[in-house]
């Protein structure tokens, strides 16, 4: 992997697209995680404004201290980031009053997981109207096209996704690259929706080398008979997941309207 001229050339698409769309730069949500780190480095190596936001919904006290470092790292290496917290905390919890929250409990849950990625999104792009910035995306290419792990309309609401192309392990390359914070690096990837300390393996039931090798092997046209034991295992967790949040993946449905009724 030829981590600098891949450094060099998402900074080039960055500051290209950025400057075809007439905008002033671009607005990351920053979790403490490793994708939205090296997002956001790779916005400020632009040289144009790079808006970082913090939305804590009843979040891990773990993640928000990284976030915090994070930001901190930012504004000390590039004076064209700046940053803003928006506590949606009670917003959050102005909508659980509003709505019913009777059913199954797993169910109500993972729907309150989802309405608190959209709250984010709805923040990313309130500033990115009124300040004139595109929505940088965080999702890598395993979450984005592999497994589908994560929120239509939330993180998965973005302008341009810079990392959708690079596997998690490659991610961690260019962060390691980059100087991002150890405690970045070392932190177990979660998504941080639920308020606890579950991770992305847990919710998912496989680590992300484990689902970049099930990836590659569906690509190359592996079928999951061909393997025992845990690769069986994951294998038929990465077949499941891709399968199930195709919707996610593919264009929006269309209703095509016979020309005969027209």
């Amino acid at each position: 992997m030829q981590t600098e001229k891949i450094v060099n050339h998402i900074v080039s698409w960055l500051t290209s697209y950025a400057g075809n769309a007439k905008v002033n730069g671009f607005v990351v949500g920053i979790s403490g995680g490793i994708d939205s780190a090296v997002a956001s480095i790779l916005c400020a190596k632009t040289g144009l404004d790079v808006l970082c936001i913090e939305m804590p919904i009843h979040q891990a006290e773990t993640h928000v201290s990284r976030a915090k470092e994070h930001i901190r790292f930012l504004k000390h290496n590039f004076p064209n980031v700046r940053d803003t917290q928006t506590n949606l905390t009670p917003v959050f919890e102005t909508f659980k009053s509003a709505v019913s929250l009777s059913g199954e409990k797993e169910i109500i849950d993972m729907a309150l997981a989802n309405t608190r990625a959209r709250l984010r999104m709805t923040t990313l792009y309130y500033h990115a109207g009124i300040d004139k910035l595109l929505v940088a995306g965080t999702g890598n290419k395993v979450e984005d096209f592999g497994v589908g792990f994560y929120t239509k309309y939330g993180d998965g609401g973005v302008d341009l996704s810079p990392l959708a192309d690079l596997m998690k392990s490659e991610v961690y390359t260019i962060g390691k690259y980059l100087e991002v914070p150890d405690s970045i690096i070392n932190a177990a990837p979660s998504d941080g929706l639920f308020g606890d300390s579950r991770s992305d393996e847990d919710q998912i039931g496989a680590s992300y080398p484990e689902l970049e090798w099930a990836m590659n092997m569906m690509e190359s046209g592996k079928k999951a008979e061909e393997f025992e034991g845990r690769e069986h295992e994951v294998f038929l967790i990465f077949q499941k997941l891709n399968k199930a949040n195709k919707h996610k993946m593919n264009p929006i449905p269309i209703c095509e309207i016979p020309k005969i009724l027209r």
